[in-house]
C-alpha cells in the first residue's frame, strides 16, 4: 500500500468516504481548534494568570451606556438642547439631546450605580467592573467591528479569540479551543473570528444554535454511512499520509499541519461535542433561571462550554444589528434589557456557584455606544467617542467603575480606554503579555493590539 492509489483504495474500503472527518475538517464555517504541538508560543502564560477562559457576550449593534450604567441627569435637564460638548459630530444628522426614561439606583456594597433596565444583573453589582471610558476610532459597523473583534480595521487578521488559542491552546482537546455562539448563519461577520494567517486550527468554530439538537448544530457530526472503529482506521491512514506528504515538503507546511489537527479534533468532537452542546441535559431548574431565547440558550451553552476547557467563547445576540437603534431608541432597549438581563444574572450566578467565575473573565458590549442627540425623533445614532462596556470576574476589580465620560455620556473625558487598551488588559488577565504575543507575517510581527496598548492595572483585583 505504498502508492497514493492503493491508499485512497484503502480507505475506499474501510467505509466508503470519509465522512464526518473530511467534512467538518473542509466546512468553511466548521474551522476546529486544536493547540499545534509545533506553536512557538508554548512558553505561555508569561506570567500567572488571574483568568483561563474568556466569555465574550457581544451586543451587536451598539448600547447606549446612559441606559445603562452610566447615569447623565444632565440628558434631562438640557433635553432637547444641543450646548457645547453635545456638538461632536455625528455619522447621520442628529437633534438636541435626547433623555434617558430608566431610572437608576445604587447595588451592592459599593454602591454601583445600574438602571431598572437589569435587575437581575443589578444583583451582582459587587461583581461587576464597569469600563466607562471605552472609545474607538470609527463609527461605521463594519470597520468598528473589526476593531472591536480583531484588533484593526484591516481585514483578514486573526480575531482575539484566536489569540488566545494560538497562545495558550485549550484544556480540553475534544472541543475546539473557540468557539462562536450565533444564530442564523451570518456569513458576512465570518471575518471576526477567523484565524488569518495564524495557523488554520485557531480560527473560531462557528456554531448556530437557533436549533438545540446538537447534531443540528453541527452539521456531519456523526457519519451514518460507517463505524467509528473505521473512521478511526481512515485516519490513521490519512495522518500516515499527510505525514508523509508533510515531511516531503520539509515539515513546515503549516496549512497542512491544521488540517491534520482539525480531523483529530473532528474525530473526537462526534463524542464530546454531543454532550457539550446539549443544554437539555441542564436540570429544568437551571434552564429556567437563565430563560428562554437564543441569548439564554447561548449563555449556558457558554457555560458549560467554560466548565469543559474552551479557552475563548464568544456569545452574539443576534444576527445582524439588533443594537442599532436609530429609531425608536427607548422601547427598542427596554426590550432588548429585559431579554439579556436575566441570562447574564443567571451566567454570573452559575458561573460564582460552581467556582468558575474566579477564573472565567465575562466581558459584555458592542462595537462602539450610540449618541445622546436624538435621531429620527427617539432614535439614537452611532457613537465611537465614548461607550460602556463591564468585566466580571477573571481578576477584575468588582463593584467599580473605570473612567468617565462627559456630562452627556458623549465623549470619554477621564482615563481613556481605546479598544488596544481593553485588549492589551484581557490578553494581561489572562496571563499574556499583549507585546510579546506575536506572529511574523509578510515580513513584520504582527499582534492583536498593533503598535499600541496600555494595560489598565487599576481594574486588576
Amino acid at each position: 500500500m505504498n502508492s497514493p492509489l492503493s491508499r485512497r483504495a484503502a480507505i475506499a474500503r474501510m467505509g466508503g468516504g470519509l465522512g464526518t472527518l473530511g467534512l467538518l475538517a473542509s466546512l468553511p464555517g466548521v474551522a476546529l481548534a486544536l493547540p499545534s504541538a509545533a506553536s512557538p508560543m508554548r512558553a505561555l502564560p508569561h506570567f500567572r494568570p488571574r483568568a483561563k477562559r474568556v466569555i465574550h457576550l457581544f451586543m451587536n449593534g451598539g448600547p447606549f451606556g446612559p441606559d445603562f450604567f452610566d447615569p447623565k441627569p444632565d440628558l434631562t435637564k438640557f433635553a432637547g438642547q444641543r450646548p457645547e460638548g453635545a456638538d461632536l459630530r455625528t455619522e447621520r444628522p442628529t437633534g438636541g439631546l435626547l433623555p434617558v426614561p430608566f431610572q437608576f439606583a445604587n447595588h451592592g456594597k459599593s454602591g454601583l450605580p445600574v438602571s431598572d433596565l437589569l435587575p437581575f444583573t443589578a444583583q451582582f453589582a459587587d461583581d461587576l467592573c464597569v469600563l466607562r471610558s471605552v472609545h474607538t476610532d470609527n463609527p461605521n459597523h463594519g470597520p468598528a467591528l473589526l476593531l472591536m473583534n480583531n484588533g484593526t480595521m484591516t481585514p483578514r487578521v486573526p480575531a482575539m479569540g484566536a489569540w488566545c488559542s494560538y497562545g495558550l491552546g485549550t484544556e480540553n482537546e475534544n472541543l475546539p479551543s473557540y468557539v462562536v455562539l450565533c444564530p442564523g448563519r451570518p456569513t458576512r461577520f465570518s471575518i471576526l473570528w477567523t484565524s488569518a494567517f495564524l495557523p488554520s486550527q485557531h480560527g473560531g468554530s462557528y456554531i448556530n444554535h437557533s436549533n438545540l439538537d446538537p447534531k443540528a448544530m453541527i452539521p456531519w457530526l456523526h457519519n451514518p454511512r460507517t463505524t467509528v472503529d473505521a473512521q478511526r482506521k481512515q485516519l490513521d491512514l490519512l495522518a500516515e499520509m499527510n505525514r508523509e506528504h508533510l515531511a516531503s515538503r520539509g515539515g513546515a507546511d503549516a496549512a497542512l499541519q491544521g488540517r491534520i489537527e482539525a480531523m483529530e479534533t473532528a474525530y473526537r468532537m462526534q463524542f464530546a461535542a454531543t454532550d457539550a452542546f446539549d443544554i437539555t441535559r441542564e436540570p429544568a431548574a437551571v434552564r429556567e433561571t437563565y430563560g428562554t431565547g437564543h441569548f439564554a440558550n447561548g449563555c449556558l451553552m457558554a457555560r458549560r462550554l467554560a466548565e469543559r476547557g474552551v479557552r475563548f467563547i464568544q456569545v452574539y445576540y443576534g444576527n445582524g444589528q439588533p443594537w442599532d437603534t436609530h429609531s425608536n431608541h427607548d422601547k427598542s432597549t427596554r426590550d432588548l434589557g429585559k431579554d439579556i438581563d436575566r441570562p447574564i444574572a443567571a451566567l454570573l450566578g452559575d458561573l460564582k456557584q460552581r467556582g468558575l467565575l474566579e477564573d472565567t473573565l465575562v466581558v459584555w458590549g458592542g462595537e462602539f455606544g450610540r449618541t445622546p442627540v436624538s435621531e429620527n425623533g427617539n432614535g439614537r445614532d452611532h457613537n465611537p467617542h465614548g461607550f460602556c462596556m463591564f468585566l466580571a470576574g477573571g481578576g477584575a476589580r468588582g463593584g467599580m467603575t473605570y473612567g468617565e465620560t462627559d456630562n452627556f455620556g458623549f465623549k470619554a473625558a477621564e482615563n481613556r480606554m481605546h479598544i488596544h487598551d481593553l485588549h492589551a488588559t484581557l490578553l494581561h488577565l489572562l496571563g499574556v503579555d499583549h507585546e510579546r504575543l506575536t506572529f511574523r507575517y509578510a515580513g513584520r510581527d504582527f499582534r492583536l493590539t498593533d503598535v499600541h496598548g496600555h494595560v489598565a492595572k487599576e481594574i486588576l483585583a
